[in-house]
């Protein structure tokens, strides 16, 4: 089967006579369909005989050659959307944000739409950076979807640059509360493990010879008996998924974390039937990103920042709590 981008040449056989010219090469060339293929024979990629033709209808006769020329994708810029954001703090250089769970943070395939980038481009205008790039404008980190907590974002070049090299450095403050579970012992530590793509499954992180460093330290604020825990998280390095793989590697992986948690709702069993449907009907990972502290890389006057939990979080504390 060819490939999908670059150009293609195809001869009209016997089998293929009087076909609309927009089925034959969708037919032909396997990849894609006739919707796909009409409009670009109408914008001229496809030549005849050397010539443009830009009639999709055509009937093809007996040994016509054709090449069509498939543009390689590209993906769409962002576009500004007005939707709702927990502004904690911003001025003219940077904006603080407190971002929902199961909100994305930039444009990606499948989420083209009511992200993050597309919530601050509507909110801060032109005065949004773009040098973090075109599709994820002013960001200088991320937190996962599924994860509900603070962000710093820029709105200038200058403010970018200097956010850049905090993280560059560590020299930025991310604490989270995480509800894991069982108890940890002992109640504090450091985890340092390498982490990198899972071999078996290229979606998931995990601890791997080499990969990169990370280091995690943790915590116990609060234990319900054995069945699980809060505890708090300070990131010493912030790699993809780095708490939950780390805490999942020292044997307490995140409640309702459905990439890295088996379901452990056997631990569960001696609740209130109540409380074990909350439990049991918490989806994402019980993660919080709970305060952010830096130097304004402009002012250069300390900052730090805390948000309470979300509302599903509190209502799984309590199911835990009794």
């Amino acid at each position: 089967m060819p490939s999908p981008e670059g150009t293609h040449q195809v001869e009209v056989l016997e089998s293929d006579v009087g076909e609309r010219l927009d089925r034959f090469l969708a037919d032909r060339l396997g990849d894609f369909s006739r919707n796909r293929i009409k409009p670009l024979v109408k914008e001229g990629h496809t030549l005849k005989d050397g010539k443009v033709f830009t009639d999709p209808s055509k009937k093809v006769r007996l040994g016509e050659i054709y090449q069509i020329t498939i543009p390689a994708a590209v993906d769409p810029d962002p576009i500004p959307q007005d939707i709702p954001l927990d502004i904690v703090f911003e001025d003219e250089h940077l904006v603080v944000v407190n971002k929902p769970a199961n909100m994305v943070v930039h444009p990606a395939a499948g989420n083209w739409s009511g992200t993050l980038v597309n919530a601050l481009l509507f909110h801060c205008g032109d005065s949004l950076s773009g040098i973090g790039g075109v599709k994820r404008p002013g960001i200088v980190h991320r937190i996962d979807k599924e994860t509900s907590g603070l962000m710093v974002v820029a709105k200038s070049d200058q403010a970018h640059q200097g956010l850049a090299a905090l993280f560059e450095a560590h020299d930025i403050e991310r604490t989270y509360k995480a509800i894991v579970w069982g108890r940890v012992y002992p109640t504090s530590g450091r985890i340092e493990a390498n982490l990198g793509r899972d071999p078996h499954n290229r979606k998931r992180m995990s601890v791997v010879t080499g990969g990169k460093t990370a280091v995690t330290h943790y915590e116990l604020e609060e234990s319900f008996a054995d069945i699980a825990c809060l505890v708090r998280c300070k990131l010493e390095t912030g790699r993809t998924h780095q708490i939950r793989v780390h805490m999942g590697h020292i044997g307490h992986p995140l409640v309702g974390d459905p990439v890295y948690t088996r379901p452990k709702l056997s631990r569960t069993k001696s609740l209130p039937e109540s409380r074990q449907n909350v439990i049991r009907e918490f989806s994402r990972q019980a993660l919080h990103a709970q305060t952010l502290g830096f130097v304004h890389p402009i002012t250069h006057k300390p900052l730090k920042f805390e948000v309470e939990f979300p509302n599903d979080i509190k209502k799984l504390l309590t199911a835990f709590r009794g």
